[in-house]
Formats: C-alpha cells, structure tokens, sequence
C-alpha cells in the first residue's frame, strides 16, 4: 500500500514537471515570435498611407457633424486630400468634408477618395456665378482661380447648415478639429477670424509687399469709395484663409451680398491695394466684416509658412505646437522649396492616377 502510494506522488510529480517544461517553452516561442513581428513594425503602428490597413481599424465617430468647406482645384486636388487627411486622422469627431471643385475635377477627386474612409461631399462651383464680379482679364488671378471665391457662397452650398468651417487647401491640421469648430462666434457676428496682429502671426508679417497685417495693405484709401466707408486704415487686418462661420447670421445680414456688392464694385473702379499678390479674397471681406467679427485662438491659424524666410521666423518646436499651419504665400508645401513641407507630407495620400505628384529634392541636395 505504501509503495502504491510512492508511485503515484512520482507519477503526479513528473506529470507537473512534464507541464511546466511544456510551458517554458510555449513562452520562449512566444517571445520569439513577437521578437520577429518586430522588426518590421510596432503594433498597432498606422503605416503611412496603407489604405487598406486603415480601412479595417476605422475610428468609430459619433455625435453631431462638422461640416468643414474646402475647394479643390485640379492642379492642388493633393493639397485639399492632404488637408483633409490630417483633419481625420487628428480628431475622433463625426467630420464631413464639403469639397467644392470644377466639374472637370470630379472623377479625378472621387478616384482618389475611393481610397480613404472620409466622409465627403462634392460640390460643383459653377463660374458663371461670378460674371460681373470678376475682371474679364485671363492675366488676372481672379479669372483663372475662380475656387477662390468659394468661401463667399458658403450658404449656397449648406443651406441647412448653421455653423461650419472653412478652411483654404494649403493647411494642415495638428489638432482636434472640434476645438476649432467651438470657437464662440459672439451673437450678431456671422464669423470669426484670425487676426494679423495677434502674438503668432504677427511673427510672420509680409515684408516688402505693403503693410499688409492693415487694411491699408489690402485697399485702396485713395479711392473715394473706400474713404466713405470711415475705416481707419491702420486697422488690424485678417486672413479668410481660416474661418469659422454662423450662416444662420451670414444669411440674415446678407453676407453674400455685401460680398458681391464689392465685388463688382471693384470690377468697375479698382478699389484693391496695388500691392496685393494673390489675396484677392481678402479686400472685400474686410470691407464687409469691419470691425465686426469674432477671434479665433491664433494657435489655430498659424500662418505665412509660405512666404520668403518662415524657417527662420518660427522654431520647430512652435510649429508643433501649432494647432492649424497654413502656408499662405508663394512657396506652397507640396512645392521645392517650402519651409516645414516634411510636415505636409506626413499626411499626403499618394494620387492613384499619378496624375499629382509633391516636387521634392533629389536626397543628396538634402
């Protein structure tokens, strides 16, 4: 009976010992296994641009939409898909993008979308809108960039809409884009805008080309149209580049018209400052919006990245921080030889037409 015993204690015993030796070595397989998964990526790593990849881990977007406008021209079609990829992927918020191109660019905008989960909408701009407001002068930038007077007709587009930002193609965004969409528009105000004065911008004043962080950089005070008016011209002036916008205001103080007004006005007499460059959309909206608009968190328009020097006027770590960077200016960031454009490309998606393609510098000129 004794040695019975015996046995079966041994028994047990080399059955324990036979699981244990069993299980060391599921473990060293294990941490060998996870030691080659490794080399090539780190879990739960987004690789850039695997569609595919983050088609099957969608962030899961809830509660009230952001509608977000922004135009798309054919040839910056890669800048306004950049734009919009870092608006996505910096936010958990329920965006949806209005996108408002030419009708020549809408099967090229939908091939590319294809290829991402954004939630989008395409609007189709029709120039005609514009006959009578604009120059006739193929020379001028107003008749060959008629996207860029979009941003006038934001009701058109979103009639039911009550508050949406707008925001120009050559942007990224660095943060949640639900901030911007909060920013308190005061009551009576139809918009809210970024000043050229404030802390940070003002770091990137345009030199050379007028004063223009002023009105008397964007219009005309000789012009006696513009004297009637009663503004000062010293007057602290804005980028629409960024703007959030209350149409349900916009629509009651007949924005578009007032736009439109001086549109054609200065069609007619010339009322714009001789120093402007392409800010052909600026003048107007600061006839209109005097002295009577709302502020944006200037970190949330951080701007002149695109003219002559803006690596030596901001800090890496500035840029950073920066919640909105906009390279307003000759030197876009898809271009040779933009400042910061390694920040652009981080959220580039690849054209599948191959149509549009970032110009970079050969790597050993780097």
């Amino acid at each position: 009976m004794t040695v019975r015993r015996v046995n079966v204690v041994i028994l047990v015993l080399l059955v324990i010992a036979f699981l244990i030796i069993l299980h060391r070595n599921l473990l060293n397989l294990n941490d060998f296994l996870k030691q080659e998964n490794s080399a090539d990526t780190v879990p739960g790593m987004v690789l850039p641009f695997e569609i595919d990849f983050l088609s099957d881990h969608k962030v899961i977007r809830t509660g009230d939409e952001i509608p977000v406008v922004i135009t798309a021209p054919e040839e910056r079609l890669g800048a306004a898909v950049t734009a919009m990829n870092s608006i996505y992927r910096n936010s958990k918020a329920n965006v949806v993008f209005n996108i408002v191109t030419l009708n020549e660019s809408v099967v090229h905008l939908r091939t590319w979308l294809s290829k991402t989960d954004m939630k989008h909408k395409i609007i189709i701009f029709d120039p005609k809108i514009l006959t009578g407001k604009i120059s006739n002068d193929p020379q001028k930038v107003e008749a060959v960039k008629p996207l860029n007077f979009a941003r006038f007709f934001l009701p058109v587009f979103l009639p039911d809409t009550e508050k949406v930002i707008y925001l120009d193609d050559d942007v990224i965004v660095q943060g949640d884009i639900r901030e911007l969409f909060d920013t308190s528009v005061k009551l009576g105000h139809a918009a809210a805008f970024s000043e050229d004065c404030d802390s940070a911008s003002s770091k990137g004043i345009v030199r050379g080309a007028g004063n223009q962080n002023s009105y008397i950089g964007f219009l005309d005070f000789k012009k006696e149209a513009i004297k009637k008016l009663g503004m000062r011209a010293n007057t602290c002036s804005f980028n629409p580049g960024v703007f959030v916008a209350n149409l349900t205001e916009w629509k009651q103080q007949n924005i578009t018209s007032q736009l439109e007004f001086w549109m054609e006005r200065n069609a007619k007499e010339d009322l714009y400052s001789k120093t402007l460059a392409d800010s052909i959309t600026t003048p107007p909206m600061l006839i209109v919006f005097y002295k009577h608009h709302s502020d944006i968190d200037p970190m949330w328009h951080v701007r002149h990245l695109g003219v002559t020097g803006a690596g030596n006027r901001y800090s890496p770590q500035f840029v950073k921080a920066a919640k909105l960077l906009h390279w307003n200016g000759h030197y876009k960031p898809w271009g040779r030889a933009s400042s910061f454009s390694d920040i652009w490309d981080k959220w580039y998606i690849p054209d599948p037409t191959g149509k549009f393609h970032p110009i970079r510098r050969p790597a050993e000129e780097k």
